[in-house]
């Protein structure tokens, strides 16, 4: 094993910022080939070399695509590979997003959204609190940012809200320890598939090189890229690789000294220096601060909003009359001081969440609404699987989920299905979704059940939404820390009778005896639960009996303290609710949408495929076409739904362009009208670049006819009618009523010019 993990270095310390965020999907070969083979999942870009050289990894790009429309054939985007770098160009040239201080050169973890970039977030934000708080009539929250260093400590997170670093042994550079183990074991199993890819094309070249001849110009292109796979390609024996999918499958599942050997085991070493690093240490990830100007109230930047929610409950409750179930929700900025920023938006230090806490009877945990998604089929990844070093998805429906045990209850399937329906509604691929729960060990604090809505992106599975059964302990532990009762009163519909021991202490006495420790005294009794009870009980037959008071016993005489039994008439039940918690990043969600949705559309340039000569490679024709990037993002979120299009700048066109602008608006329909001097074709390409899905087109016709085109991003194609048609039609897509086809056969297929 060690002369394996040796052996295998070169590749990564060359690759390392290569692999580094190859996907997880990847890992197995097997796995990699499924991936490849279905139209649902793209690979990252980083892999094209490797699958191109594997025959069973070619697509089809043509095969099982969708129609946009009856009549119109779509590309089918879901074939096409992630094109992160592409993508990423055009987020920056589109200003979606940029590094914070970028002029002084920038902080990692830290971005600002440009107007399209907030635009969307704030289109995504809109539509949760549609589908969460207004169906479910939620109590929505607007609480501080800073909190107090006492509610953290209550909660847990001072202690236990930690990451292990590692930091490398000559230049300081520090790393989170599990993501460096993940990155050079993936390299490797990467270079181990690059080996086996090299052998088989080595194969298939020699024998078509023999069959024909070869173009002098295609045979240097492939000896140059045949090189770059033997300097990195490190074959690796199958129990090796097998070794390492297995510790892959539970990398989030190892504590730090669990951490620290693996290190050892596999010769981990920093990707760029290839130096040794450190043992994992804990690093806190919350930043603190000093509320005031003496500094001696100590306060944290949260690093979640739902400690916001807890110390309100009682407010909470009073407003929804006493009952259960209920929920609160809070959309807000979070803070966490990330050990090593990457990924970009993916693992940033200042972030917005929606967060929903969702209190319930504990033994009343089925939902009203469960019927509602009971048959909706999703892809679960649970612990057992993945503890015994798998990652095979079970899909089966929510309700079979729930009746297995699979899922622990009603409410927290409930609220599986329903983050899947959100995130399908904006855009997301459902074939790029699945929902993993959490093993043991990598189980927060405060949870005893935890799923996790992952998205596949080109960096891999993304947790982008997290659904933990929270139980009782958040209102628990704030209710004994403050001495407030965090609980629910229910009206009994018959009284419980029923007898129970109860403490009487002689407070004449106690005060004297134990003075300024007397409360302290009082409150340990009266904690004392029935078993206690019956101990000193049967001690004080003997005179006397002990309870502890803080770290120390105190004995009581007889005399002080009594334990008599009492009938007990219960009209009330009291308990602590449990609380069922769907967190989203949305910033993670904003990322993983801007991948799901992109693509780029091939335009030959000049005919080049007919004019080029026969020697013309294919990676010659490659740089002749011309690419333009798309954001397929729905209408529901796109930041712009409709570009308004002059086909010239006169003045005889502005009035009615006016006109169209006004009934957009008024509609709430975000416009943009483009009367720039660059052609009808370059305007709508820049803005199919900014998601917007709808553009409509002005002309003279219009003028005298009182008719406007429609052109739909993804298919290109157009429709025509009246004005007042073409609005009611865009006011329809816009807000969900109508799709494409629908507004197809509302409106009459364009395919010229208009007669003026």
């Amino acid at each position: 094993m060690r002369t394996a993990a040796a052996a295998a270095t070169t590749t990564t310390l060359l690759f390392s910022s290569a692999f580094r965020s190859s996907t997880a999907s990847l890992r197995r070969p097997a796995a990699a080939a499924a991936a490849a083979a279905s139209p649902g999942v793209r690979l990252p870009s980083l892999c094209r070399t490797f699958h191109a050289a594997l025959p069973s990894f070619q697509s089809n790009t043509n095969t099982n695509s969708k129609n946009k429309m009856s009549n119109t054939a779509a590309v089918n985007r879901d074939a096409v590979p992630f094109q992160r770098a592409q993508l990423e160009g055009l987020c920056q040239k589109r200003f979606f997003y940029t590094q914070a201080f970028e002029i002084y050169g920038g902080v990692a973890g830290l971005y600002d959204y440009g107007p399209m970039g907030a635009s969307l977030q704030a289109n995504i934000i809109t539509q949760w609190r549609n589908h969460f708080i207004l169906e479910e009539e939620m109590l929505e929250l607007d609480t501080t940012i800073m909190t107090l260093a006492d509610v953290l400590k209550t909660s847990g997170h001072v202690d236990k809200f930690a990451d292990f670093m590692c930091k490398d042994l000559k230049n300081g550079e520090i790393f989170r320890a599990d993501h460096l183990v993940e990155g050079v074991l993936e390299a490797r199993i990467q270079g181990h598939n690059m080996a086996i890819a090299a052998e088989q094309q080595a194969s298939s070249s020699s024998g078509a090189a023999g069959a024909a001849g070869a173009d002098p110009a295609a045979e240097k292109d492939d000896k140059k890229r045949k090189k770059k796979v033997k300097a990195v390609a490190v074959k690796l024996d199958q129990a090796v690789v097998d070794e390492y999918n297995h510790t892959l499958a539970q990398i989030d599942n190892y504590t730090g000294p669990e951490l620290g050997a693996l290190i050892k085991k596999y010769d981990i070493r920093t990707p760029e220096s290839g130096n040794e690093v450190s043992d994992p240490v804990e690093f806190n990830l919350m930043f603190d601060t000093q509320i005031g100007p003496t500094g001696a109230v100590k306060g944290y930047l949260r690093p979640e909003t739902a400690q916001g929610h807890f110390v309100n409950f009682a407010r909470l409750l009073e407003f929804n009359n006493g009952r259960v179930p209920f929920a609160s929700a809070h959309i807000g900025k979070s803070f966490r001081n990330e050990i090593s920023p990457r990924a970009g938006l993916l693992r940033v230090r200042e972030f917005t969440m929606a967060e929903i806490e969702h209190y319930v009877d504990p033994l009343e945990k089925d939902h009203e609404k469960f019927d509602d998604v009971a048959n909706l089929v999703l892809s679960f990844l649970p612990k057992d699987i993945q503890e015994a070093g798998k990652t095979d998805l079970v899909k089966i429906s929510i309700g079979e989920a729930v009746k297995t045990g699979m899922v622990d209850n009603q409410t927290l399937g409930y609220f599986l299905g329903r983050i899947h329906l959100f995130l399908l509604k904006i855009g997301i691929n459902p074939e790029r979704l699945r929902f993993r729960q959490h093993m043991g060990n990598e189980m927060a604090h405060y949870a005893s059940d935890c799923w996790d809505a992952e998205i596949h992106t080109s960096y891999g599975w993304i947790e982008c939404v997290g659904c933990a059964d929270r139980s009782a302990y958040d209102l628990t532990v704030h209710s004994k820390r403050t001495k407030r009762d965090l609980v629910v009163q229910q009206q009994l519909k018959e009284p419980k009778i029923y007898d129970k021991l109860v403490p009487v202490l002689d407070m004449k006495k106690l005060g004297p005896a134990f003075k300024k420790q007397a409360k302290a005294v009082e409150e340990a009794v009266l904690a004392l639960d029935q078993a206690a009870l019956e101990k000193a009980q049967s001690e004080l037959k003997n005179g006397k009996t002990s309870v502890v008071v803080g770290s120390e016993t105190v004995e009581l005489a007889d005399d002080l303290l009594k334990v008599e039994k009492r009938t007990i008439k219960e009209t009330v039940r009291e308990f602590t609710p449990n609380v069922i918690e769907p967190s989203f990043g949305i910033g993670r969600i904003f990322y993983s949408l801007l991948e799901h949705s992109f693509w780029v559309r091939p335009e030959e340039a000049a005919a080049a495929g007919a004019s080029a000569p026969p020697t013309t490679t294919a990676a010659a024709a490659d740089k002749a076409a011309v690419f333009r990037g798309v954001l397929s993002l729905p209408p529901l979120v796109a930041p712009i739904k409709v570009l308004i299009v002059p086909i010239s700048a006169t003045p005889q066109l502005s009035p009615l362009v006016k006109e169209v602008s006004r009934k957009l608006r008024s509609a709430n329909v975000a416009i943009r009208v483009d009367d720039s001097s660059a052609t009808i074709g370059r305007r709508y390409s820049r803005n199919d670049e900014l998601g917007t899905p709808y553009a409509c087109t002005i002309d003279f016709a219009s003028v005298s006819k009182g008719t406007m085109t429609l052109r739909e991003r993804d298919t290109t194609s157009q429709r025509i009618g009246s004005i007042d048609d073409v609005v009611r039609v865009i006011v329809d897509l816009c807000e969900g009523r109508l799709d494409w086809a629908g507004a197809c056969a509302k409106l009459p297929e364009y395919s010229g010019e208009q007669a003026v």
